[in-house]
């Protein structure tokens, strides 16, 4: 019976092999920085309208108002954590979301009805401001927001702007994988406006192999907010570390029974 299995677990080696070939191995990755959403190829989407929680300037409600750490789940059910660094500046609000529309709503440049993630401001920000009204420099929280993911990724990005006009102003991105070793360090200039144009730098990162688990957003003028839209990420299919899980297990599973027949053919 064992020679029967063995002679089984040699037939079906090669192939079994091969699944582990085509599999993500732990090795030194490559990434890249990628400033389009349409070039990271996202598989899925964090919208923070899904949070259900949104300032309105017309009618402000304070409740809507967001912890500096709280957890969020993509459309595709991967969990993230979210980490927005406290300012230091008294005056400034807690983090809260938005969604950018034409006077009397929050103009910016994402697009039109985007939901914003955004770092807190000085209250005098929360007055509208008239088409044609010059940016007013309102100070707010522009310190880093770190997004970790509950499983790795192959890549993730969003478009990022500061609440600024004023400053040239440069927005970096760091990678971290689960070991907190830096695996990119990416920066792009940012304009800044309030055309509602959709003219926000999109900031991202891909690698090949997924071992994205962790993005720090940040700027150089952390005096002023920063704001974020929707996340695209590019998520591993569950299916692929099932099948890896698979595969190693009925490789080792080989090991062992060549292991123990070994000697018979002797």
């Amino acid at each position: 019976m064992i020679n029967k299995l063995f002679k089984f677990s040699v037939k079906y080696l090669p192939a079994i092999t091969a699944i582990i070939t085509i599999l993500p191995l732990p090795v030194k990755a490559a990434t890249f920085l990628v400033t389009e959403r349409a070039v990271l190829g996202g598989t899925d989407l964090v919208n923070w309208g899904s949070l259900g929680k949104v300032f309105n300037p017309s009618a402000p409600d304070f409740s809507v108002f967001l912890p500096n750490s709280f957890s969020v789940t993509s459309q595709g059910g991967l969990g993230l954590d979210i980490n927005i660094a406290p300012t230091n500046n008294p005056r400034v609000t807690p983090p809260f979301v938005f969604q950018t529309l034409p006077s009397p709503g929050i103009r910016s440049n994402f697009a039109p009805g985007d939901f914003i993630l955004f770092g807190g401001i000085d209250p005098t920000g929360f007055i509208p401001l008239p088409p044609g009204t010059p940016d007013p420099g309102t100070q707010g929280n522009g310190e880093p927001l770190t997004i970790s993911f509950a499983q790795p990724v192959l890549g993730a990005g969003t478009q990022i702007a500061i609440d600024t006009s004023k400053l040239k102003v440069e927005t970096f991105l760091n990678a971290f994988d689960s070991n907190n070793n830096l695996l990119g360090s990416f920066s792009v200039p940012n304009i800044s406006s309030l055309a509602l144009d959709n003219s926000a730098v999109f900031l991202g990162i891909r690698s090949d192999t997924p071992n994205i688990s962790r993005l720090v957003f940040s700027s150089s003028a952390p005096q002023f907010g920063l704001a974020i839209n929707q996340v695209s990420i590019l998520a591993v299919p569950e299916s692929t570390y099932t099948l890896a899980i698979l595969a190693f297990g009925v490789s080792g599973a080989v090991l062992k029974l060549r292991q123990r027949t070994w000697p018979n053919n002797y």
